[in-house]
């Protein structure tokens, strides 16, 4: 009797889980995408301040280019900051600005932390 050939099964790769939204939440949960430590200090930063440059903000987060750059990403694709690149003379300028949208997502993420907060403290 002949051995059956192998057969290769093909398998899809893995797609990462999609950033939770601030409209697609339950009463418990936490926007995920603002509550990671850079990306919520990122939004922070920028509540407070009009504008920061890249060098600004990597300096006042203390983060290295690579991570600003890619939580940086991240809220900009979910509209939370703005990003505007130019030059100064030969060299490049980049500038982010909290969206409105970004503004009502995290004073949304703070009254969320904040009735946790309540709520853990009258439980005591």
């Amino acid at each position: 009797m002949a051995a059956e050939p192998e057969r290769q099964v093909r398998r899809r790769p893995r797609r990462a889980a999609p950033e939770t939204t601030a409209h697609t939440l339950g009463p418990l949960e936490v926007d995920r995408l603002i509550h990671e430590r850079l990306r919520l200090a990122i939004l922070s930063a920028l509540a407070v301040n009009e504008s920061l440059t890249f060098n600004e903000l990597k300096s006042m987060i203390r983060a290295t280019d690579g991570n600003l750059s890619v939580h940086a990403r991240k809220l900009e694709q979910a509209r939370y900051l703005s990003c505007a690149k130019t030059y100064a003379g030969r060299l490049p300028k980049t500038e982010f600005r909290l969206t409105e949208l970004g503004r009502r997502a995290l004073l949304r993420y703070l009254d969320h932390m904040e009735a946790l907060i309540t709520a853990m403290r009258e439980r005591r």
